[in-house]
């Protein structure tokens, strides 16, 4: 085994802490209580059960049972098994938000978090794209389009994170830089459109 060096200690870190179920969580709330106030959080607490914890369990699940191999999804393979369930934990989400008439920017989010699964399961077939970058960038630019191109300032941790999948070999430069795009077109297109 291969001895850890500050490098990749602190891409573990960078990929653990920054991982999509976290974006995701930080930046739902984020978005509801800066658009909508308490009624915003709390939609967007709703949001990330379905967007982030129900997938979480899913995963750990499959940890439990060793139909997945780590929390990361590592292998291909299995992600053509989590994303389409990871779809259908959202869309049931946007479509309960839609029917209940949920503040407009949070339901659009949730529906632009399913399209950007779409591209991503679609290229999953043949190849390993970020995942984590994709999240990442789509948060970005999401909140850009709601509250102002300031948020565009976050972009560079979305550099820092495919950094860290790359040191720690799980994806290649091509791979984050693939999913950063698809995330901030797909996410960010969507959203816009949508809200």
């Amino acid at each position: 085994m291969t001895t850890p060096t500050s490098s990749t200690i602190w891409a573990r870190r960078v990929t653990d802490g920054v991982e999509p179920k976290n974006v995701i969580i930080a930046m739902l709330p984020l978005l509801g209580v800066l658009r909508y106030g308490w009624e915003g959080l709390g939609w967007a607490v709703f949001a990330a059960v379905f967007a982030a914890v129900v997938p979480t369990l899913f995963i750990r699940r499959g940890i439990r049972r060793g139909t997945v191999e780590d929390r990361h999804v590592g292998h291909r393979q299995r992600r053509l098994t989590v994303i389409p369930f990871i779809m259908g934990s959202v869309l049931t989400c946007f479509a309960v938000m839609l029917g209940l008439d949920a503040p407009a920017d949070l339901t659009a989010v949730v529906l632009a978090m399913f399209a950007s699964l779409v591209p991503i399961l679609v290229i999953t077939v043949w190849w390993k794209v970020s995942i984590h970058t994709a999240v990442a960038s789509g948060a970005v630019v999401c909140l850009a389009v709601a509250l102002g191109p300031w948020w565009l300032l976050l972009g560079p941790p979305v550099a820092l994170i495919g950094w860290s999948r790359v040191v720690l070999r799980d994806h290649t430069t091509a791979q984050t830089v693939v999913g950063a795009v698809v995330g901030a077109l797909t996410a960010g297109l969507t959203f816009w459109a949508a809200r």
